[in-house]
């Protein structure tokens, strides 16, 4: 098996999504592995994955798998559970020795955390009906009631950097009454999209109500993929970089809303 470029600690990690959601992920990986360098892809131009066919879906990915290789990455994180449900098996296989890390909701902590028995989750279509999604339930939450709720829509809206208006909070509240009227005391937020709309779910909902995503998780895993490899990073960062696939000054524009440390923003093409 071959080892793929950039197998050297201070080599880059390559971050990917369908837009910006995944820079949710994005900022727990900066803040658990502060010395990483950092690039991340958003696949702006083909938002949103929910409704795409696992094909089209799975030949994004691999696109941008190559452009990660080329670009010298030492490890690879799909920041997208949209894409990792079509893509990361495939990718697994191609890739044997890159470390590789996906998205998946958070079932198994949100069963183990809900007391009223009940536990919903805010997710794509794509994601909800999904084989893995349902495996994932037959394991994990046996002993629970899930409530699932798709949220068209809410990918559009953030991707626009819109976090607060009145039509988001009125499409948002849409699809949290069904969860609350049901008991739910625990919501998973099954899109990277979605832990940016932490602070207007706290105006909705009550205090004892949990939320739960995996961005910290998934950076937990890629530490520990790292560490085994002896490919952690100690020395001083490069300025993260950005790639999309769409309008270019659209991503300039929102991104101080969604990322707090500079970073050079680059088209990706087509």
């Amino acid at each position: 098996m071959c080892v793929g470029p950039g197998m050297v600690k201070d080599a880059p990690i390559g971050v990917f999504d369908s837009g910006v959601g995944g820079l949710s992920v994005l900022d727990e990986i900066k803040q658990l592995l502060p010395n990483e360098s950092l690039l991340y892809v958003a696949d702006c131009g083909h938002i949103p994955y929910g409704e795409k066919t696992p094909a089209f879906i799975r030949e994004r990915s691999r696109r941008v798998a190559e452009f990660f290789r080329e670009k010298g990455a030492k490890a690879f994180v799909i920041a997208c559970n949209t894409a990792t449900v079509a893509a990361v098996a495939e990718l697994r296989q191609d890739y044997p020795d890159w470390p590789l890390v996906g998205m998946e909701p958070a079932v198994k902590p949100a069963a183990a955390a809900t007391r009223s028995g009940v536990v919903g989750v805010l997710a794509t279509t794509g994601t909800l009906q999904s084989a893995k999604f349902a495996a994932l339930l037959d394991r994990f939450a046996t002993d629970v009631r899930v409530i699932t709720q798709p949220c068209p829509g809410l990918v559009e809206l953030i991707e626009t950097g819109d976090l607060t208006s009145p039509a988001l909070r009125h499409l948002l509240q849409g699809y949290v009454e069904p969860l609350v009227s049901a008991g739910c005391d625990t919501i998973i937020l099954g899109c990277t999209h979605y832990p940016f709309l932490k602070p207007l779910l706290a105006e909705m909902l009550a205090p004892s109500i949990i939320l739960i995503d995996t961005g910290a998780a998934v950076a937990r895993q890629l530490k520990r993929l790292l560490g085994e490899r002896d490919l952690l990073a100690s020395g001083n960062p490069q300025l993260a970089q950005f790639w999309t696939s769409g309008d270019l000054y659209h991503l300039r524009n929102i991104l101080p809303t969604l990322w707090k440390y500079p970073g050079v923003v680059q088209s990706l093409g087509a």
